[in-house]
């Protein structure tokens, strides 16, 4: 007995070396409003959460406060009227407005021109994309009028950027939200009939669900953490299996996945994803050797070696419900770099996330890559 329970031991201090590349979460058993279920994991985070927290809470110097947040939102909107406006699409479970920043030429306006979206967040331990997409909004601010490529977005696109969806998560230092649910498993999805009772969907992703009805997005992509590959649809399949699963705009999403991978210093040169990209159905990890934020972390490690589809997520939804073409982007392979790696990290995706907008309005050539 002390002998099995010594390789047990070993083993899971065998793991806590390596950190896996899929960030998309394991593919546990999901049940009403997407929240997954992990005994191992639970039992973990049971023993291990206090621990867990301050670590994440150590990281988290330097990164700025949901109130940081709304000032730093606040404060753009207020150095940049003519192009922009500030707006909320709804509030997080504990009360937290939801604030988007729209930047256009004629912001609040309808015209004839294409509207994209950028998501934050969504996960609450993945905070780089809140920070990124900050930095996004002020760099289009200071450069409208002098640099082309802003200049073209600002006068050709509606582009609308919320940076945080997930704002109790990320006070909490968890993956889901205050009700520990993963807001990317808490949509509608086209295969199974989880989700489907509206009351027991969660306030985020009520206001999103909403907010797709108000505008009409032809493009949108959400900030992850914890790999780096710009994820395609579909991101299931009918029979839970993992293996390519093409949706019928197959074509344009992959292109669409390599504008931002290519723009990028460095994903296209992925060993992992070829291209840099994935459709999510055919996702498989890989292994990095770094060491796991969490006991639960280490649990669920052999789950995201092989890859999974996921049910319930928000790319697919916007796809087959507003006709968005939505990329998941995983931007960092570290969910919590240090903040003083944030400006590296803005550099190497500022160039994709630009042309990604830009795409919209047909830029072509020496501007895309």
């Amino acid at each position: 007995m002390k002998l099995i329970l010594s390789l047990l031991f070993l083993s899971l201090r065998f793991t806590s070396f390596f950190h896996p590349a899929a960030a998309r979460g394991g593919e546990w058993t999901p049940s009403i409003s997407g929240f997954m279920v992990d005994n191992n994991a639970i039992r973990g985070r049971h023993l291990f959460q206090e621990n867990h927290f301050q670590k994440l809470d150590n990281l988290a110097h330097g990164y700025m406060t949901n109130s940081d947040l709304e000032n730093a939102i606040k404060a753009f909107g207020n150095r940049c009227p003519s192009i922009s406006r500030i707006y909320s699409i709804g509030k997080s479970v504990k009360g937290v407005p939801l604030w988007v920043m729209e930047i256009s030429d004629n912001p609040g306006k309808e015209e004839a021109e294409p509207a994209f979206k950028f998501i934050g967040n969504v996960h609450g331990d993945e905070p780089v994309g809140r920070e990124l997409l900050l930095l996004l909004a002020n760099w289009l601010c200071d450069n409208y009028g002098k640099d082309p490529l802003a200049t073209l977005i600002v006068n050709n696109v509606h582009l609308h950027i919320l940076p945080s969806m997930n704002p109790d998560g990320f006070l909490l230092r968890q993956r889901g939200n205050a009700n520990n649910i993963d807001l990317n498993r808490d949509f509608p999805d086209q295969f199974f009939s989880i989700n489907d009772d509206v009351g027991a969907r969660q306030p985020e992703t009520k206001a999103i669900m909403s907010w797709l009805k108000e505008i009409h997005f032809t493009a949108s992509a959400s900030l992850h953490g914890g790999a780096l590959v710009a994820n395609y649809p579909w991101d299931g399949t009918q029979d839970r299996r993992k293996y390519y699963y093409a949706c019928p705009d197959d074509k344009t999403f992959k292109f669409l996945a390599s504008v931002y991978s290519r723009s990028h210093h460095n994903m296209s040169l992925s060993e992992e994803f070829q291209g840099g990209i994935t459709n999510g159905a055919s996702w498989y990890g890989s292994v990095k050797c770094k060491s796991l934020n969490s006991y639960a972390e280490e649990m669920i490690f052999m789950q995201k070696l092989s890859g999974y589809p996921i049910y319930g997520g928000m790319q697919d939804w916007n796809y087959i419900h507003g006709g968005c073409f939505e990329l998941t982007l995983e931007i960092s392979d570290n969910k919590w770099p240090t903040a003083n790696e944030l400006p590296t990290l803005w550099e190497l995706n500022k160039m994709s996330m630009l042309n990604l907008v830009a795409v919209l309005v047909k830029v072509i050539g020496g501007l895309l890559f």
